[in-house]
């Protein structure tokens, strides 16, 4: 059976291949430094699993000193040329988009046929995980299609993947990070504390607040955490179960999956949110770092309100 441990493999396999490269380019003084980096994120992924809490700790911390102790540097940048990129973008045309949307159709087809196909009586893949497992498949797919596409060099991805990283930089990291630390948290209690919070300041025999407080709750912890999965167990412990699930008897599936609609709504309005926010700005070499957010916040407002409707008018439905 295909679990979500064969995704981690497969992608520190990657990491460890992006180290690789970093490790002969010896046009960045600090190679030995990202060489390290990567290389340590890389472990997370294909051991982590099996690895004590406090050596992963420690992994942590050491990424952490790779990437502070002189910076990580910059090699010399390679890969096609803005005329050679010009030329194929116009041979290609419109068809450089089919592997991108081969990801999401293959996905959505994953999603439904792979819960349906069993092996020696067992399911193919973990039915629990099957939407990711599917994405990583569909990931696979598109890059067999690019491949027989554009035909380039076998260690092309890799060497893409390696300037993409380089450019995101630490902040490839955060998403993991982020939602280790709402682990954490709910772990610490802060659950409990904004649970306390909740029941002292909002009025809870009306349901409609309680579901404003906990998809605008969302959305602002989000934006204080940079990750609306490090929000959602703070919030769902604190207010999502407790109130509107137990006391007002909303279904949980409804509320978790719009409620980690709106925490994104935050993720569009947070610097916190470097590699979504601030990332696109250094590749496109906008003037203004917050030119990104500036732009999303009517939209992230306006869907924040579309979530927080649907959420009271879908949740309590049964």
């Amino acid at each position: 059976m295909i679990t979500l441990e064969h995704i981690y493999w497969l992608t520190g396999l990657m990491m460890a291949g992006v180290a690789i490269v970093n490790a002969r380019d010896k046009t960045n003084p600090r190679r030995l430094n990202k060489t390290a980096f990567w290389g340590i994120y890389a472990v997370t992924f294909l051991a982590g699993s099996h690895l004590p809490d406090v050596v992963s700790g420690f992994l942590v911390i050491a990424m952490v000193l790779f990437a502070s102790i002189r910076g990580l540097g910059q090699g010399k940048k390679q890969g096609a040329t803005r005329a050679e990129q010009d030329a194929s973008a116009r041979r290609w045309g419109n068809r450089l988009f089919i592997p991108a949307l081969t990801i999401p159709l293959v996905t959505v087809l994953g999603t439904f046929v792979f819960k349906k196909i069993t092996v020696n009586g067992s399911p193919l893949v973990d039915i629990k995980q099957v939407t990711v497992i599917s994405l990583a498949i569909a990931t696979l797919i598109a890059l067999a299609v690019g491949m027989a596409m554009l035909k380039p060099p076998l260690l092309a991805p890799i060497k893409e993947a390696r300037r993409l990283l380089d450019a995101v930089g630490w902040a490839a990291v955060l998403p993991q990070m982020l939602a280790a630390l709402g682990a954490l948290f709910a772990i610490a209690g802060v659950g409990d504390v904004v649970s306390g919070l909740a029941t002292r300041w909002i009025p809870l025999d009306n349901a409609f607040a309680v579901v404003v407080t906990y998809a605008i709750g969302m959305a602002v912890f989000t934006m204080i955490m940079g990750n609306a999965f490090a929000a959602f167990p703070v919030m769902t412990a604190g207010i999502g179960l407790p109130l509107i699930v137990h006391r007002f008897g909303g279904d949980p599936t409804i509320m978790a999956a719009i409620g980690m609609l709106s925490g994104f709504c935050g993720t569009l309005m947070t610097p916190m949110a470097a590699n979504f926010n601030i990332v696109p700005t250094a590749l496109l070499e906008l003037p203004d770092e917050n030119a990104v957010i500036k732009v999303q916040i009517p939209t992230a407002l306006m869907l924040l309100a579309a979530n927080t409707l649907l959420t009271y008018f879908l949740v309590f439905r049964h």
